[in-house]
Parts: structure tokens; sequence; C-alpha cells
């Protein structure tokens, strides 16, 4: 048996490795563990299974210092962002093997937009889900309170741009007053997202002490934003009670979260101003509708006075004229009186006369009856009174003044008085 040597054995794996079929290859792959040391770039390449996660292959890659900075450049200038670990790119490289440092993969381009479509693919899918859930549009929907004083703000406290944030509130030139509290939350990297909803629960746990959220961090590299690019962030924002703003990076930079939220802004600092220009325009309304209350105060008082100034040329007159009015309204009232008890009177008189003419007419029948009742009574009376019995005839003989209708109540030798007609006679009883 003859062996190889190392060099022998890394000389035949070159052969086999550096082909044309392994040379300016295009591949896609995530990357990994980016570092730059002494301008060279170093990375690790990762497949992953799209259901699982899980790696499915691993190699190393390198960018040496003559094409790094170039490619470095443009693909900032197309993608906004640095070369950093996260990103899944399409490289082209060359496979070589050396015989003292052994196999290894060199990239020499990058394609930017492959990087951009992956990100913005993600993105779409994202924004399609919170559609379907019918969530995407609740938090645009909310209307923020004007003005909006009491603020709950994330970002980091250690934040560049939660600093301008505070400057630009704190010195308004309204002098409005804002109540601020900080939320402190990881802005950037594998945690931003949970972070943030920690956040925005602690505040949910209290949404009655605030008027609105604002998210905001300053800006930096565009790969320091992909920790917002989370769905269950965007669907918590989505869904959030209260109205939020973002301003997260540069007027370039683009997150799910602006798609989402109820105000998007460029910067903090601009979202600063916005807070400032929304307290300001309510204060300019107010001190508008103070002005116009102060200008129809003046404006009637005026009106008051004038009619006062009328008023009192025309008071000494005033009480003559009242008293005019009120007696020629008086006599209409009385003609009026006089025109309605006669028409009301009329009837009644005429009532009283027929009434009065019956009164009569029945007073001198009763009269005539009751007299010629009386006619009777009186001849009745007449002929059976005492005096008419006596001219027929009769007498009446007393005893003791009491009429005697028996002998027996006469006793002999008592003095009887006969009464006739025409006188009376004395006897004696025997």
């Amino acid at each position: 048996m003859n062996p190889l040597t190392l060099l022998e054995l890394n000389k035949r794996i070159a052969s086999l490795v550096t082909v044309p079929s392994t040379q300016n290859v295009w591949v896609t792959a995530e990357l990994s563990d980016v570092s730059v040391r002494g301008g060279h770039c170093y990375m690790e390449l990762l497949q992953k299974d799209p259901s699982t996660g899980a790696t499915l292959a691993k190699a190393r890659a390198a960018i040496w210092a003559n094409n790094f900075r170039i490619i470095r450049s443009d693909f900032y200038a197309a993608t906004g962002q640095d070369f950093v670990s996260g990103l899944k790119v399409m490289v082209r490289l060359c496979v070589s093997m050396h015989p003292i440092y052994g196999m290894s993969m060199v990239i020499n381009a990058v394609n930017p937009d492959y990087t951009m479509g992956d990100i913005l693919r993600r993105r779409k899918e994202m924004l399609a889900k919170l559609d379907e859930l019918g969530i995407a549009d609740i938090n645009k929907s909310l209307c923020w309170p004007e003005p909006s004083l009491r603020i709950a703000v994330i970002s980091s406290p250690e934040a560049a741009g939660y600093g301008d944030f505070m400057n630009q509130i704190s010195g308004n030139g309204p002098k409005l007053r804002f109540r601020i509290k900080l939320f402190p939350a990881i802005m950037q990297g594998d945690r931003t997202a949970a972070s943030v909803i920690n956040a925005l629960n602690a505040i949910e746990s209290e949404q009655s002490e605030w008027d609105g959220v604002v998210i905001i961090r300053g800006g930096g590299a565009t790969s320091d934003l992909l920790g917002f690019e989370d769905f269950d962030l965007a669907a918590k924002v989505a869904t959030f009670p209260l109205p939020i703003m973002v301003g997260i990076g540069h007027e370039r930079d683009v997150t799910i979260l602006d798609y989402i939220a109820c105000t998007r802004v460029k910067t903090p600092t601009a979202a600063a101003e916005w807070l400032i220009a929304q307290g300001k325009n309510a204060l300019d309304r107010l001190n508008s509708i103070g002005q116009e209350i102060a200008l129809t105060a003046i404006q009637y008082l005026t009106g008051c006075k004038e009619q006062l100034s009328q008023i009192d040329g025309r008071m000494p007159a005033l009480p003559a004229a009242c008293i005019d009015r009120a007696r020629s309204k008086m006599d209409r009232y009385a003609a009026a009186l006089q025109q309605l008890a006669f028409k009301q009177l009329q009837p009644q008189l005429s009532k009283l006369d027929t009434m009065a003419s019956a009164v009569g007419m029945a007073s001198h029948n009763s009269v005539d009856r009751r007299r010629a009742r009386i006619d009777h009574l009186a001849q009745l009376l007449a002929a059976l009174s005492p005096q008419a019995t006596l001219r027929r005839g009769y007498s009446i003989t007393r005893y003791a003044g009491h009429a005697v209708t028996s002998a027996t109540d006469v006793p002999d030798g008592a003095v009887i008085v006969t009464t006739l007609a025409e006188g009376s006679i004395s006897s004696i009883k025997h």
C-alpha cells in the first residue's frame, strides 16, 4: 500500500472541487455569524427547512476586503441595510481548495433584489393573514383624542431617538404640558418583538391613563428593524385599543407596523412634532372659539346699549303712551263687553217678559179661583153659622155660659138664657 501525503490528498480534492460547475455559481442561503475582520467579511451560509426551521445545510464563506467594500456599499444603497446575520441572500461564489487553508467559498457578488424580495414577500404574507383575520385596519380606524397630552412611549431609554423625542416635547413652542411615561423595550435584535409586546401589555393594563402610544427608535442599519417584521407583534399592534404612532428609523425605513398602526411618521422627532402640532391646533381652535365668544358678547352688549339708549329717549313719553294704549284697550273691551252683555241678556229679557206675562195670567187665574172658593166658603159659612140658624127659627139656651143640650143638665130653679135671632129671654126652670 502506498499512502498519500496530505498535500497530495488536498490536491486531489482540489482537482475534484475546483471545476467549472462550482465557479461563479449563484446560491441562495441565510446569513449567520457575520463578522468583519481586517476588512474581510466572514460568515456562515445556512439552508433551513421552511416548515420546521431545522438546518439542512451549512457552509463557511468569505468576502475578501478588495470586493467587500464595493459589495457592502452597493447592497446598502439598494436595500437600506448592512450585510448582517438573519438576511436571506443570493450570492455568487467560487468554491476552491487551498493545500494549507483547506476548502473555502469566496463570494464575489450579491443580488440585493432577492433580499428585498424576501422581506417584502414575508411582509405581504403577514399583511394578508392580518386582513384574513379581519384585524388589519382596527388600530388604523382609531382616532387620536384632541389634544393628546398623555403619551405612553415604547423605546430604549438609551436610544438617541428617545432623547430627541423628549427634547422636542419638553421644548415645544406652545408650552403644552405633556405627560410622558417610558415603557422600556429592546429595539433591535431577535428579542425586539417579544420586548415590545410586553411593553404594550403593560400599557394595556392601565390604558385609561393614556391617550395613545408612540413606538420610536432612532436611525441605524435597516437590518436592525428586522425584529419588527414579526406577525405576533403586528397582530398586537393591529388590535391594540389605543391609537399607536410608529416613528422607527429614517424616512426610507418601512416595517409592517407602518401599514397597520394608526399613525406613521418618519422619525422620533417627527412623532413629537406631530403631537405638538395636534395640540397646537386644538389650542388654536380653543383660542378661536374664545375670540368668537368674546366678539359675540361684545356685539350683544353693544346692541343692548343701543336698545337702552332708545328706551331712555322714549321713557318720558312712554308712561302716557302706555296709559293711552291701556285706556283705548279698556274702551274697546268695555264696548265689546256691552255688546256681548246685550247679546247675552236680550234673549233672557225676552224670556223674562214672556214668563212675566205668563206669571201675571197665572196669578190672576189663581186669585180668581181662590176668590170664588172663598165666596163659596163664605156662603157656606153664612148658611151654617148660628146666626143663620137662629133666623130660621131656632134658639140657643145657655146655662152658666154653656149651651144646654139636655134638661137634666139644668137644676130646678136655675136661671137660663134663651138666645133668639133678635134678642134673648131669661127664665127659671121649675
